[in-house]
This record gives structure tokens, C-alpha cells and sequence, in this order.
């Protein structure tokens, strides 16, 4: 990877890209440290501070907590690309769009910037209004009718705002610099918060304690991240090659076809969306739970407690970590979903019959659309099951020894994948200048 990078800096056209993406990088990092005039950043930090707020707090870069102008983040991008990928298998005019090549695209591009911008206000005006008698605007209680208006506008104006500059920011990463922009904005929020969870480590486990039990804390640390990260590798790059024959065909005097190839089938199918969506629909009730008075030593208030991932292994409370049956169940469902409305062995199976294409052993057709389902299923259980192992980890690892930290399994798997098909775009770029050069 090292050696990918150091040579592709040597390339004049790929080291702009690269310088490119790190200038968007310092000026994402200033905007998530920018706070909007006229709030009061601590008040939300309370509201937002502990394990159950930590994917949150890790996606968003820090800048939920400092209520920046980034506060949304890329969060409405995400949920509206999602958003619109439902409604292409839902839709049959957007379906159509879909597949009516770059014009097509485009315009889906454009419908999810303007459902982006839509997502950015409905979640400024929930957050300002919402969280406005928790103190987050100063000087609140004293404000006139009119200027608590005016002020709620502002603060959601330059949020929805804020949302749709880190959009622009990504599409330009993309466009002019390396690897997906969306993804390295992720990728770049989440590795930014890594130095307070290290920070928070130290603070927990080293500071303190004698030599030995700093070393074993120290191994501990390291053989749980190395392990988790090595199986978030394992992960990501495993995949079953299914191998595909293709039928010779004669016109003339030349022989056309009978190439060997094969169908990649990736362990990990639907990516990090299950875990992504599992644990907003988990923090989903405790965040609303924030704008009420909770009595937790109710039942719904226990449920609560149980949903939530920060009470889980921990040896006071272990009868809240059933809650780990949901999320389990929770990440099998959206694997399936998930692969289910971007994978279609029906569709392959034909063009594979139309291209003269067939499975060794296997009838081209139904029998081809059924042997890849059968197969499809069997790598979904897998991947969802490496998916809750990975995210788990960290999990047991926090509750048993009681650390707080947002650096979770989740957050390894989005950046180990982003990092991955980074490196191989650099590294595709390279290949395409060297098949350049020898054709000049």
C-alpha cells in the first residue's frame, strides 16, 4: 500500500489529485471545528456524550458535538442515495433512468442532491427546535418571539447550508480527485475522532497503573485492534468466483467467443449498510428519548436501556445485552434486504444466456438464476454473521472493561473498505498511464 502511494506522489497527474483531496480534507476539518454564532456547543455535548451516541459522534467527525457548521454532515447524502436506490426498484420511471446510461444517471444525480437539501432542513429544523429548550441557544429564555424566529433560522439555514457544501465537496473529490468523496469524507470524520479514543484509552487503562499492568493493558489493546482489524480485511476482500463459459460461435472464416471468466461474489455483499442501518434504527428510540423525561425504571425505559449498545456486556447490567439478539437479527434482515435490491441473479442469468454464456454444470436460464441464488444466500449468512463478529468485538471489549470510545467495529469497516478501493483506483490510474505510455 506504502509502496502504491510513494509511487503514485512520483506521478505528476496523480499527485494533484492526491494534493487536491488533502486540501478538501483541511477544509472539511476547519468546517467540523466552525461552530454556528449563537449557540451554546456544551449543551449539546451533554445531550449527545456517551456510548449511545458513539457511531453518531464518529461519522460526524466531532462536528454533532461542537454543533459546527457540519453538524449534519453527509449524513442526508447517505440516507438520500439510499433513499433513491429503493425507489429505482420501486419505480419503473426511475428504473428506466437508471439504466438509460451517463443522461440517466445525471439526472437521478441531480434528483438526490435536491432530496439531500430537503433531508438537511427537515433534520436542522427537528435539531434546532427540538433540542431549543436544552439550552443550546444562548440567551434563549430572554428572546422575544421574533428573534427566537429569526435566530432558529439562521442556525438552520447555515446547517442545511453546511450539509450542502460537504455534498459539493464529495462530488468534487470524486470528480477531481481520488477515490469516492462521500466515502473519504466518511472515512476522514471517523479517523479524526481516533486521537480522543486513544486519549480516552490511555486515561482509562495506562494512566496510573504500575509497569505490568500498563504493558497487559497495552497488549490487550493492540491484539484486539489488530485482530479485528486483520478479520475487517478478511472481510471486505474475501470473495467465491464462479466461473462462467462462454460459447465459441463461427461467422466466416473467424472464430468469435469461447473465453473463460468468472462471476466475483463478495463475502461481505451488502457492505457496512447493515451495520449502518441497524445501529441508527437501534439509536433511533434513544435519540428520541432525549426529548422527553424517561423513567428508566419502567418497562418501555428498560427496553430502552436494553437497545442500547453502551449498557451491553457490562457485568453490573448483564440482562440488558439481550438487546445483541435485535442487532444480530437486525444486521441478517438488512443483508438480505439490501443485497436483495441491488444483486439480481434473475437479470445475470439472462444476459449471461443472451451473451452465449453458461455455468459449468449448469443449465443456462432458470436453473442458472437458482444455482446463483442458492449460492448468493449462503455468502449473505456468512457476510452478515463476519459483519456482527467484527462489530461486536469492540462492543464486548467496551462493556466488559467499561471504555468509552466511538472507534467501534463499524467504524473498521468503513475505513479498511474505503481505504481498499482507494488504493486500487491509485493503483488502476498507474496501469492506465503505463498502457498509455508504451502505446506513445
Amino acid at each position: 500500500m506504502f509502496k502504491s502511494l510513494v509511487n503514485a506522489f512520483r506521478v505528476k497527474e496523480i499527485r494533484l489529485k492526491l494534493l487536491f483531496t488533502l486540501l478538501m480534507l483541511v477544509v472539511i476539518r476547519i468546517g467540523c471545528n466552525l461552530p454556528i454564532p449563537g449557540v451554546k456547543a456544551d449543551a449539546l455535548a451533554d445531550i449527545f456524550s456517551g456510548s449511545d451516541f458513539s457511531f453518531i459522534n464518529a461519522v460526524t467527525g466531532g462536528s454533532l458535538l461542537n454543533l459546527s457548521v457540519f453538524a449534519l454532515n453527509i449524513s442526508p447524502y447517505i440516507t438520500a442515495s439510499i433513499i433513491m436506490q429503493l425507489l429505482t426498484i420501486a419505480i419503473p420511471k426511475l428504473e428506466e433512468m437508471q439504466k438509460d446510461g451517463e443522461d440517466g444517471r445525471k439526472k437521478i444525480a441531480s434528483i438526490t442532491r435536491y432530496v439531500t437539501i430537503a433531508l438537511s432542513l427537515i433534520e436542522g429544523v427537528a435539531m434546532v427546535y427540538g433540542f431549543r429548550n436544552q439550552g443550546i441557544i444562548l440567551n434563549y429564555a430572554y428572546m422575544s418571539t421574533a428573534r427566537r424566529i429569526f435566530s432558529g433560522t439562521v442556525m438552520v439555514a447555515a446547517l442545511t447550508a453546511g450539509s450542502a457544501l460537504l455534498m459539493w465537496i464529495g462530488e468534487r473529490i470524486t470528480e477531481k480527485g481520488v477515490g469516492n468523496g462521500i466515502s473519504i469524507v466518511l472515512v476522514i470524520n471517523i479517523i479524526s475522532r481516533i486521537p480522543a479514543d486513544f486519549m480516552s484509552l490511555y486515561q482509562t487503562f495506562i494512566k496510573g497503573q504500575s509497569v505490568l499492568n500498563a504493558t497487559i493493558a497495552v497488549l490487550i489493546i493492540a491484539v484486539v485492534i489488530v485482530g479485528v482489524v486483520i478479520l475487517t480485511v478478511l472481510l471486505c476482500t474475501g470473495e467465491r468466483r464462479i466461473p462462467v463459459q462462454y460459447s465459441k460461435k463461427i461467422q466466416g472464416r473467424r472464430t468469435y467467443g469461447g473465453q473463460s471468466s468468472h462471476i466475483p461474489l463478495k463475502v461481505n455483499t451488502a457492505g457496512v449498510i447493515p451495520v449502518i442501518f441497524a445501529q441508527s434504527l437501534m439509536t433511533f428510540p434513544a435519540l428520541i428519548a432525549r426529548f422527553f423525561d424517561v423513567d428508566y425504571n419502567t418497562f418501555g425505559g428498560k427496553i430502552l436501556l436494553a437497545l442500547s449498545s453502551g449498557n451491553w456486556f457490562r457485568i453490573s447490567n448483564m440482562k440488558y445485552t439481550v438487546g445483541v439478539i435485535v442487532y444480530i437479527a437486525l444486521n441478517i434482515f438488512f443483508a438480505y434486504f439490501y443485497t436483495s435490491i441491488t444483486f439480481n441473479p434473475i437479470e445475470i442469468a439472462n444476459n449471461m444466456k443472451k451473451s452465449g454464456g453458461f455455468i459449468p454444470g449448469i443449465r443456462p436460464g432458470k436453473p442458472t438464476s437458482d444455482y446463483l441464488t442458492k449460492i448468493l444466500n449462503k455468502m449473505i449468512f456468512i457476510g452478515a454473521i463476519g459483519l456482527v463478529i467484527v462489530a461486536i468485538i469492540p462492543i464486548i471489549c467496551s462493556g466488559l472493561f467499561n471504555a468509552d470510545v466511538s472507534f467501534g467495529g463499524t467504524s473498521l469497516i468503513i475505513i479498511v473498505g474505503v481505504v481498499l478501493e482507494t488504493i486500487r483506483q491509485i493503483e488502476s490510474q498507474m496501469v492506465v498511464r503505463d498502457y498509455r505510455g508504451f502505446l506513445n
